[in-house]
Protein backbone atom coordinates (compact mmCIF):
# COMPACT_ATOMS: atom_id res chain seq x y z
CA UNK A 1 0.00 0.00 0.00
CA UNK A 2 1.33 3.43 -0.99
CA UNK A 3 0.87 6.18 1.58
CA UNK A 4 0.68 9.75 0.31
CA UNK A 5 0.59 13.12 2.06
CA UNK A 6 -0.76 16.15 0.21
CA UNK A 7 -0.32 19.61 1.70
CA UNK A 8 -3.08 22.17 1.27
CA UNK A 9 -5.47 19.39 0.30
CA UNK A 10 -8.79 20.50 1.78
CA UNK A 11 -9.83 22.11 -1.54
CA UNK A 12 -8.85 22.77 -5.13
CA UNK A 13 -6.04 20.85 -6.79
CA UNK A 14 -4.99 19.18 -3.55
CA UNK A 15 -8.49 17.84 -2.93
CA UNK A 16 -8.88 16.54 -6.49
CA UNK A 17 -5.41 14.96 -6.36
CA UNK A 18 -6.38 13.21 -3.12
CA UNK A 19 -9.59 11.94 -4.68
CA UNK A 20 -7.78 10.53 -7.68
CA UNK A 21 -4.99 8.89 -5.69
CA UNK A 22 -7.47 7.30 -3.31
CA UNK A 23 -9.21 5.84 -6.35
CA UNK A 24 -5.83 4.52 -7.49
CA UNK A 25 -5.43 2.67 -4.19
CA UNK A 26 -3.26 5.05 -2.18
CA UNK A 27 -3.75 5.71 1.51
CA UNK A 28 -3.99 9.51 1.51
CA UNK A 29 -3.33 12.05 4.24
CA UNK A 30 -5.10 15.38 3.78
CA UNK A 31 -2.79 18.06 5.15
CA UNK A 32 -4.59 21.31 6.00
CA UNK A 33 -3.93 24.23 8.31
CA UNK A 34 -7.70 24.66 8.76
CA UNK A 35 -8.71 21.78 11.00
CA UNK A 36 -12.44 22.00 10.39
CA UNK A 37 -12.13 22.13 6.61
CA UNK A 38 -9.40 19.51 6.57
CA UNK A 39 -11.44 17.02 8.58
CA UNK A 40 -14.51 17.64 6.46
CA UNK A 41 -12.51 17.05 3.28
CA UNK A 42 -10.98 13.86 4.63
CA UNK A 43 -14.36 12.53 5.74
CA UNK A 44 -15.89 13.34 2.37
CA UNK A 45 -13.16 11.45 0.54
CA UNK A 46 -12.50 8.63 2.97
CA UNK A 47 -8.96 9.89 3.55
CA UNK A 48 -6.97 10.57 6.72
CA UNK A 49 -6.56 14.06 8.13
CA UNK A 50 -3.47 15.60 9.67
CA UNK A 51 -3.26 19.25 10.85
CA UNK A 52 -0.45 20.84 8.88
CA UNK A 53 0.57 24.48 8.55
CA UNK A 54 3.62 24.52 6.27
CA UNK A 55 4.77 27.85 7.75
CA UNK A 56 4.98 26.49 11.31
CA UNK A 57 7.80 24.24 12.56
CA UNK A 58 5.81 22.77 15.44
CA UNK A 59 2.85 21.95 13.19
CA UNK A 60 5.07 20.19 10.67
CA UNK A 61 6.91 18.25 13.38
CA UNK A 62 3.60 17.09 14.87
CA UNK A 63 2.43 15.97 11.43
CA UNK A 64 5.58 13.90 10.98
CA UNK A 65 4.93 12.14 14.29
CA UNK A 66 1.33 11.41 13.31
CA UNK A 67 2.22 9.99 9.90
CA UNK A 68 5.16 8.01 11.26
CA UNK A 69 3.03 6.44 13.99
CA UNK A 70 0.53 5.32 11.35
CA UNK A 71 3.17 3.49 9.33
CA UNK A 72 5.28 5.93 7.32
CA UNK A 73 5.22 7.77 4.00
CA UNK A 74 5.93 6.94 0.36
CA UNK A 75 4.75 9.99 -1.57
CA UNK A 76 4.84 13.68 -0.63
CA UNK A 77 2.89 16.18 -2.73
CA UNK A 78 3.92 19.73 -1.87
CA UNK A 79 0.76 21.45 -3.07
CA UNK A 80 0.16 24.24 -0.52
CA UNK A 81 0.77 27.64 -2.08
CA UNK A 82 -0.25 31.29 -2.28
CA UNK A 83 -0.17 33.71 -5.19
CA UNK A 84 0.47 36.87 -3.21
CA UNK A 85 -2.48 38.96 -4.34
CA UNK A 86 -3.62 42.08 -2.49
CA UNK A 87 -6.98 42.13 -0.62
CA UNK A 88 -8.66 43.59 -3.71
CA UNK A 89 -7.48 40.47 -5.59
CA UNK A 90 -5.05 42.52 -7.66
CA UNK A 91 -1.73 41.07 -8.80
CA UNK A 92 1.23 42.96 -7.37
CA UNK A 93 3.42 44.15 -10.22
CA UNK A 94 7.04 45.26 -10.33
CA UNK A 95 6.27 48.89 -9.51
CA UNK A 96 4.36 48.00 -6.34
CA UNK A 97 5.98 44.82 -5.02
CA UNK A 98 7.76 45.12 -1.68
CA UNK A 99 10.20 42.95 0.18
CA UNK A 100 7.35 42.04 2.53
CA UNK A 101 5.22 40.87 -0.41
CA UNK A 102 8.09 38.66 -1.50
CA UNK A 103 8.68 37.36 2.00
CA UNK A 104 5.02 36.44 2.52
CA UNK A 105 4.84 34.52 -0.76
CA UNK A 106 8.17 32.76 -0.27
CA UNK A 107 7.22 31.79 3.29
CA UNK A 108 4.59 29.38 2.01
CA UNK A 109 5.73 28.52 -1.50
CA UNK A 110 9.43 28.03 -0.86
CA UNK A 111 10.29 27.95 2.84
CA UNK A 112 7.14 25.96 3.60
CA UNK A 113 7.97 23.43 0.92
CA UNK A 114 11.53 23.04 2.21
CA UNK A 115 10.30 22.85 5.81
CA UNK A 116 7.91 20.01 5.00
CA UNK A 117 10.30 18.14 2.71
CA UNK A 118 13.15 18.33 5.20
CA UNK A 119 10.94 17.11 8.04
CA UNK A 120 9.55 14.15 6.10
CA UNK A 121 12.85 13.09 4.50
CA UNK A 122 13.58 10.44 7.17
CA UNK A 123 10.22 8.78 6.50
CA UNK A 124 10.58 9.01 2.72
CA UNK A 125 14.06 7.48 2.85
CA UNK A 126 12.60 4.41 4.54
CA UNK A 127 10.20 3.87 1.66
CA UNK A 128 10.99 1.34 -1.06
CA UNK A 129 9.89 3.80 -3.75
CA UNK A 130 9.83 7.38 -2.44
CA UNK A 131 8.33 10.12 -4.58
CA UNK A 132 8.10 13.90 -4.12
CA UNK A 133 5.93 16.09 -6.35
CA UNK A 134 6.42 19.84 -6.05
CA UNK A 135 3.53 21.83 -7.50
CA UNK A 136 5.18 24.60 -9.49
CA UNK A 137 3.75 26.80 -12.26
CA UNK A 138 4.26 27.60 -15.90
CA UNK A 139 5.12 31.08 -14.63
CA UNK A 140 8.26 29.58 -13.08
CA UNK A 141 9.84 29.13 -16.50
CA UNK A 142 12.28 31.97 -17.16
CA UNK A 143 12.44 30.82 -20.79
CA UNK A 144 8.69 31.14 -21.28
CA UNK A 145 8.20 34.34 -19.28
CA UNK A 146 10.88 36.02 -21.39
CA UNK A 147 9.22 34.94 -24.64
CA UNK A 148 6.70 37.49 -26.01
CA UNK A 149 4.94 34.65 -27.85
CA UNK A 150 4.35 32.59 -24.71
CA UNK A 151 0.91 32.71 -23.00
CA UNK A 152 2.28 33.83 -19.63
CA UNK A 153 4.45 36.66 -20.99
CA UNK A 154 1.99 39.36 -19.96
CA UNK A 155 1.69 38.24 -16.34
CA UNK A 156 2.86 41.27 -14.31
CA UNK A 157 3.42 39.70 -10.89
CA UNK A 158 6.88 39.28 -9.37
CA UNK A 159 6.61 37.33 -6.12
CA UNK A 160 4.68 34.31 -7.36
CA UNK A 161 6.77 33.43 -10.44
CA UNK A 162 9.97 34.11 -8.50
CA UNK A 163 8.85 31.77 -5.72
CA UNK A 164 7.94 29.02 -8.17
CA UNK A 165 11.23 29.43 -10.02
CA UNK A 166 12.87 28.84 -6.63
CA UNK A 167 10.72 25.71 -6.23
CA UNK A 168 12.13 24.45 -9.53
CA UNK A 169 15.70 24.99 -8.37
CA UNK A 170 14.98 23.30 -5.03
CA UNK A 171 13.52 20.36 -6.97
CA UNK A 172 16.66 19.94 -9.07
CA UNK A 173 18.98 20.11 -6.08
CA UNK A 174 16.95 17.64 -3.99
CA UNK A 175 16.75 15.24 -6.94
CA UNK A 176 20.54 15.25 -7.32
CA UNK A 177 21.03 14.79 -3.57
CA UNK A 178 18.63 11.83 -3.32
CA UNK A 179 18.95 9.78 -6.53
CA UNK A 180 16.97 6.94 -4.97
CA UNK A 181 13.89 9.18 -4.94
CA UNK A 182 11.78 10.47 -7.81
CA UNK A 183 11.51 14.23 -7.23
CA UNK A 184 9.86 16.41 -9.86
CA UNK A 185 8.18 19.81 -10.30
CA UNK A 186 4.87 20.03 -12.13
CA UNK A 187 2.85 22.74 -13.85
CA UNK A 188 -0.88 22.00 -13.46
CA UNK A 189 -1.97 24.72 -15.89
CA UNK A 190 -4.14 27.78 -15.32
CA UNK A 191 -6.73 26.12 -13.12
CA UNK A 192 -9.79 27.79 -11.61
CA UNK A 193 -9.07 27.73 -7.87
CA UNK A 194 -9.20 30.09 -4.91
CA UNK A 195 -5.50 30.80 -5.51
CA UNK A 196 -6.33 32.93 -8.54
CA UNK A 197 -9.82 34.06 -7.59
CA UNK A 198 -11.23 31.30 -9.84
CA UNK A 199 -10.08 33.10 -12.96
CA UNK A 200 -8.37 29.98 -14.30
CA UNK A 201 -9.40 28.55 -17.65
CA UNK A 202 -9.40 24.85 -16.81
CA UNK A 203 -11.01 22.60 -14.20
CA UNK A 204 -9.35 21.04 -11.16
CA UNK A 205 -9.85 17.68 -12.86
CA UNK A 206 -7.67 18.89 -15.74
CA UNK A 207 -5.14 20.53 -13.45
CA UNK A 208 -4.68 17.52 -11.18
CA UNK A 209 -3.82 15.22 -14.08
CA UNK A 210 -0.06 15.88 -14.12
CA UNK A 211 0.16 15.88 -10.31
CA UNK A 212 -1.54 12.49 -10.10
CA UNK A 213 0.61 11.11 -12.91
CA UNK A 214 3.88 12.19 -11.31
CA UNK A 215 2.78 11.00 -7.85
CA UNK A 216 2.59 7.51 -9.33
CA UNK A 217 5.88 7.56 -11.22
CA UNK A 218 7.86 4.33 -10.93
CA UNK A 219 11.37 3.78 -9.63
CA UNK A 220 12.70 3.99 -13.19
CA UNK A 221 10.76 7.17 -13.92
CA UNK A 222 12.13 10.69 -14.38
CA UNK A 223 13.57 12.75 -11.57
CA UNK A 224 14.76 16.35 -11.33
CA UNK A 225 12.37 17.39 -14.09
CA UNK A 226 9.76 20.07 -14.74
CA UNK A 227 6.62 18.81 -16.44
CA UNK A 228 3.14 19.74 -17.57
CA UNK A 229 0.55 17.29 -18.84
CA UNK A 230 2.20 17.26 -22.29
CA UNK A 231 5.77 16.62 -21.19
CA UNK A 232 8.91 18.47 -20.15
CA UNK A 233 8.95 22.25 -19.87
CA UNK A 234 11.93 24.58 -20.44
CA UNK A 235 13.48 26.03 -17.31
Amino acid sequence: MTTTLITGANKGLGFETARRLLAAGHTVWIGSRDGERGRAAAERLGARFVPLDVTDDASVAAAVRTVEAAGGLDVLVNNAGVEGRRPDNGIVGAAEVTAEDMRTTFETNVFGLVRVTHAFLPLLRRSAAPVVVNVSSGLASVTLLADPAAPGYGYPGVAYPASKAAVNMVTVQYAKAFPEMRINAVEPGFTATDLNGRTGTQTVEDGAEVIVRMAQVGRDGPTGGYFDVHGRLPW
